[in-house]
């Protein structure tokens, strides 16, 4: 159930039953017909509100802008393996020349030379990066990744997701990230 929802389409953050997100980048968005879904399914508690209803001819309800699950999730303790994961492991830039722009990921080792599809042997790169090495290992190419390519932690991804905030963080939500930032004297 996580929706992608645009900026006037009243998004929902979900908490976990402890309040914490359940994802950073992105946020656990639902959209307000899933949150309230789950609400008289009675699967969340409402933790904050918008300042709009829905109504019908006999009913109406306030549009919730926080909702926190009623049973904890327990959060996985290894990050899935996908493109977006890499990217997000390496920080949205290219590994060869630290552009952001038109990302793919390349293999280290190419596939040809036996090259395995693994954190520890994909990096992102640019477009152009990845068509100037090729079918090369890193020495043919004399191309060297700006940080070695490893497997991250759940909580490392946490960390760069907060480096890249989303478009859109509704005022009701700001209680509920970042928690765990330094907070100013």
């Amino acid at each position: 159930m996580n929706a992608h929802v645009s900026q006037g389409g009243w998004p929902v953050l979900v908490l976990n039953a402890d309040f914490r997100p359940l994802s950073y980048y992105p946020l656990s968005l639902w959209s307000w017909q899933d949150a309230i879904k789950a609400v008289f399914l009675d699967r969340v508690n409402i933790v904050e509100h918008y300042d709009h209803a829905v109504r019908s001819p006999s009913f109406e309800f306030q549009l919730p802008s926080v909702v926190s699950l009623k049973s904890f999730v327990k959060p996985t303790t290894h990050p899935a393996f996908t493109r977006f994961n890499v990217f997000l492991r390496d920080r949205f830039s290219c590994q060869y020349c630290s552009s952001h722009d038109d990302l793919t990921f390349d293999h280290i080792i190419p596939r040809s030379k036996g090259g395995q599809t693994t954190w520890e042997n994909v990096v992102a790169a640019c477009s152009p990066c990845n068509l100037r090495k090729g079918n090369m290992t890193t020495q043919q190419a004399r191309m060297f990744p700006r940080q070695t390519a490893f497997a991250p932690t759940v909580h490392q991804l946490h960390r760069n997701g907060r480096l890249f905030p989303p478009n859109y963080l509704h005022g009701s939500w700001l209680d509920y990230l970042y928690w765990d930032t330094e907070l100013d004297p």
